[in-house]
């Protein structure tokens, strides 16, 4: 079940929200593969509750392609929006929308058969998305808290045009720490990298001749804001891709499906360090770009390297506590196991845990291609992204900058900025604890908060 709420920061201009309006795969949880955006199937519903407190975004997704796969009693919109202030999305529209947002919850919950886990998406920038989406984050724990939380989370960049998301990205990672059970964290710098690398790769005529005209890996027509609104359809088309992965074994049969609850208890040994590093190979949006198929090693290799990560971080000279390996298409388990005796010699794992892979393999394909590989890697090259995080936060709330604008929000008091800080803080010295012990003895698990 997926829970939008807010825009991507910049992965979408302000008020867009995700936007999978060109997967066509979306269409295939019943296998048969047809395209929605041409009206061929309006019997399916996605199990979604979409929140967004500026309204145009919702409107925008109603008068467009997948108007009917949404439905329209599962919508919550405000006007105004949040000014991009955490405590107006948290605090002021958190307690106005409260009863609605369970209702409509537990509305969607009841439809579901299998109820594996929630997914919400949302930005950490913003107001709304950091602000509601935690709020929502916390409903969801208080009023399912046996179904697992799994949250995709956009990192604004260091050069973010908002200029506290810094208080914004802290305040919500205080509700990550505490209320999800896994966390997929997504940079925007991450996301423009990977877009401009495909650009540039159009325009060397690298791939010219297997570009699809008027594709979303292609901006070279039209206005500047035709041509800024398409990559960011290109950046939430590697999202989308990512979930698609993600949630394959639910939708499809394969001989070793991988539970999505499986994520979580197989990934997370402590309960704080829940936060994952993707890479996805192939990047290229599925229904747009026809490659010609990756050698299969090759595709395992690509998954470890930076280029193919959605954050930016170095997790071959960093620890690793456990990693998963999603595949998709006709790969064997004896392909998943050579290249896993391949890969492991060149990356080190906690000395509790040298066996801590998960593999899952799914029979069908991306559309497109003939195997996919999606990595979820628990490594504390995170680390520095939080880090840089901090140091950020910390240039604003020195000189008390911008902290009125939140004061005023009744329930808000600086306290609250101090408790975020600290939590993340302490998150950072745990990942110390971790890598201290690369290379040398043991880590005493107790140090370390266990779940009870």
């Amino acid at each position: 079940m997926n829970c939008d709420a807010d825009s991507l920061s910049q992965v979408s201009p302000p008020g867009r929200a995700l936007d999978v309006s060109r997967k066509r795969e979306v269409t295939r949880s019943g296998g048969d593969g047809h395209d929605i955006s041409k009206g061929k199937i309006c019997s399916l519903k996605a199990r979604a509750l979409l929140i967004d407190m500026e309204e145009g975004v919702v409107n925008e997704i109603l008068q467009g392609p997948l108007r009917d796969v949404f439905d329209s009693k599962q919508l919550i919109t405000d006007v105004s929006g949040s000014g991009n202030n955490w405590a107006v999305g948290h605090k002021l529209y958190g307690c106005q929308y409260r009863e609605n947002i369970v209702e409509k919850l537990r509305k969607t919950a009841e439809h579901c058969d299998c109820l594996q886990c929630f997914f919400v998406i949302h930005s950490m920038g913003g107001g709304t998305g950091s602000g509601l989406g935690t709020f929502v984050l916390n409903l969801l724990e208080d009023e399912f808290p046996e179904v697992y939380r799994f949250v995709t989370s956009v990192y604004p960049s260091s050069e973010d045009d908002v200029i506290i998301s810094p208080y914004n990205s802290v305040l919500a990672m205080k509700e990550l720490n505490e209320h999800a059970d896994c966390v997929l964290p997504i940079e925007n710098e991450s996301l423009f990298d990977i877009v401009n690398k495909i650009h540039q790769m159009v325009n060397s005529g690298k791939l010219g001749s297997i570009v699809k005209q008027n594709s979303l890996v292609t901006s070279s027509a039209g206005s500047t804001k035709a041509v800024q609104e398409k990559s960011f359809d290109a950046m939430n088309n590697i999202i989308a891709n990512l979930l698609l992965n993600l949630t394959s074994s639910a939708r499809f049969e394969g001989s070793l499906n991988m539970d999505l609850n499986e994520i979580s208890m197989n990934l997370v040994p402590f309960p704080r360090l829940h936060y994952l590093v993707s890479s996805l190979t192939p990047l290229y949006t599925l229904a747009d770009v026809n490659v010609p198929s990756r050698r299969l090693d090759q595709m395992f290799s690509d998954a470890f390297s930076r280029d193919h990560q959605l954050i930016q971080a170095d997790p071959k000279h960093s620890l690793y506590l456990a990693c998963a390996l999603l595949v998709r298409g006709n790969v064997q388990v004896s392909d998943l196991r050579r290249n896993i005796e391949r890969l492991k010699p060149s990356m080190h794992f906690v000395s509790w845990n040298q066996e801590g892979w998960k593999t899952g393999l799914c029979s069908v394909p991306p559309v497109g291609h003939s195997h996919s590989l999606l990595a979820l890697a628990n490594n504390t090259c995170v680390k520095p992204t939080f880090m840089e995080l901090k140091d950020r936060f910390m240039r604003l709330y020195k000189k008390k900058a911008h902290l009125h604008h939140y004061l005023h929000i009744d329930g808000m008091e600086q306290s609250c900025f101090s408790e975020a800080i600290s939590s993340l803080s302490d998150l950072i010295e745990e990942y110390n604890e971790l890598d201290a012990t690369k290379g040398g003895p043991r880590i005493d698990p107790s140090r370390l908060k266990i779940a009870v």
